[in-house]
């Protein structure tokens, strides 16, 4: 008996406790089944969980009748969740515009979304995140195929502390997009816009010296356009790996006024010439880390171009560039004074005897025989909410 009254006591005395106490309770719960079994104890314990719910994440279960019903659950998810400041519905191919509708009213909180591979958004999915998430700063928008130029116009226009953004593959957009992020969101400091081919660089004229990160892998910027990005921002990274040409022609020179680039990644740019090298070698002193790996327009004069004004870099990748020699070997050892590390493989006019004679030179100069394929900081890393 007296064991049944202590319980009934507890009992009550655990109904008394606030929702402060009990969402007090709720934050020190470490693991994800601790967190569900407090919210299954009853209803207002339920409606506690649900207000100390900061991160929501659904997986992709590359099942489209799975991913309905997900779809189906999720206005009501976010309807009770108020307090969220992350939500990833990446890889939710059948997600309608409809599921973001109750972002109206539980949004506000809201600072990382991604809808990565979203394919069913479209604009007006875009415009419901723009009104019900005023304060978002990392937005992921890759391979939402159906989005436009709208859809940036509307998105720049209601998340003015925008800060990083994902475009990759979104194929409808074009700099006329582009620019209405750059002209409504100052803060804007990391674009990815690889695959986004309808892009010239004309879009990005004006952008802040806040603006750090650029990937646009496999895009066809104009020689201008390329003018526009180098100018006015403060680029410390810059990928363009595999640049596309609609005139054949070499631009890249215009990177030299990129003056605060540290990481630049030209692998497989075709175009590439020994002027622009030498353009950007002479224009960009703090350039640490550049990779030209499949860059067959590079000769002597580039490369010695880079041993006479890379002071600071510390990394090259020249793997399977055709015209890099014994010669380029020896121009790039007798400068590049805080040169670490030397990609290099597949370079058929390099020698045992000039690899040789550069490791006696520089000897504590790395030289690496395989090639990478992707530089400087992680994707997750710069879209990570910190």
């Amino acid at each position: 008996m007296e064991r049944e009254e202590i319980g009934v006591s507890l009992e009550n005395s655990i109904s008394y406790l606030s929702d402060d106490c009990l969402l007090s309770i709720f934050n020190k719960l470490e693991s994800g089944s601790e967190r569900s079994a407090f919210g299954l104890t009853c209803k207002n314990w339920f409606k506690v969980r649900n207000l100390g719910r900061k991160s929501l994440t659904f997986h992709c279960s590359f099942n489209p009748a799975i991913d309905k019903e997900h779809a189906k659950c999720i206005p009501k998810i976010l309807a009770h969740s108020p307090c969220l400041n992350r939500i990833s519905l990446a890889g939710l191919t059948e997600l309608p515009d409809s599921a973001l509708s109750t972002l109206r009213v539980s949004g506000s909180s809201l600072k990382s979304f991604s809808l990565y591979c979203c394919s069913g958004i479209t604009d007006d999915g875009l415009a419901q995140v723009a009104i019900g998430c005023p304060n978002l700063v990392v937005v992921e928008l890759q391979s939402c195929f159906n989005i436009t130029d709208a859809a940036l116009e509307s998105l720049s226009k209601g998340c003015r502390g925008l800060k990083s953004l994902n475009l990759g593959s979104c194929m409808g957009i074009t700099d006329q997009g582009v620019s209405a992020i750059f002209s409504n969101c100052p803060n804007i400091c990391t674009l990815i816009v690889t695959g986004c081919r309808r892009l010239s660089g004309a879009g990005f004229r004006g952008c802040s010296s806040s603006f750090r990160y650029l990937e646009a892998e496999s895009c066809m910027l104009s020689p201008d356009g390329l003018l526009d990005i180098a100018s006015g921002s403060g680029l410390k990274y810059l990928n363009l790996q595999k640049l596309r040409s609609s005139t054949g022609l070499d631009g890249l020179g215009n990177l030299a006024l990129a003056k605060s680039l540290c990481i630049l990644n030209l692998r497989m740019c075709r175009y590439l010439t020994d002027d622009s090298v030498a353009a950007i070698a002479s224009g960009c002193p703090l350039l640490e880390e550049w990779n030209l790996a499949v860059c067959h327009g590079v000769h002597l004069p580039g490369w010695s171009a880079i041993g006479l004004y890379c002071s600071k870099l510390r990394v090259l990748h020249v793997n399977r560039c055709r015209h890099i020699c014994d010669q380029s070997l020896l121009a790039l050892g007798n400068g590049c004074p805080r040169l670490e590390a030397v990609h290099i493989n597949g370079c058929a006019k390099v020698t045992n005897n000039g690899l040789a004679l550069f490791t006696l030179s520089r000897p504590h100069v790395n030289l690496r025989v395989y090639e990478v394929m992707s530089i400087g900081p992680s994707i997750e890393n710069l879209f990570r909410l910190h």
